[in-house]
């Protein structure tokens, strides 16, 4: 099942490489957890002359939501930096599936 991915920019159209790069990424999760439903996006920055720009992503699993803000220079770099917490958080949640497996498996 592929999974469904929501870019939302705030006050501001996202240029289609922004989008294409984000979508690009978050499809490297699959392969922590295939069962990612969705994956929502929302892009935002301060105005001038602080122009940080932001990104939060958010992943719903089919029993737990993940989220992840990070800011940067420009969006690719915060979707980076976001995606990164976000493929700790998807590896942390696939060991403790592994870990109950392992336990179960250890009690028959």
């Amino acid at each position: 099942m592929k999974m469904k991915i929501n870019i939302t920019a705030r006050h501001f159209r996202a240029k289609e490489s922004t989008k294409d790069y984000i979508k690009a990424r978050l499809e490297s999760f699959e392969k922590y957890n295939e069962n990612i439903l969705h994956a929502d996006v929302i892009l935002s920055y301060d105005k001038p002359p602080a122009d940080t720009k932001y990104c939060e992503i958010i992943i719903k699993l089919r029993d737990k939501l993940l989220t992840a803000t990070e800011s940067a220079v420009d969006f690719e770099k915060a979707t980076d930096l976001a995606a990164g917490k976000i493929e700790i958080q998807l590896y942390k949640v696939k060991d403790k599936i592994k870990a109950k497996k392992h336990k179960n498996a250890n009690i028959k």
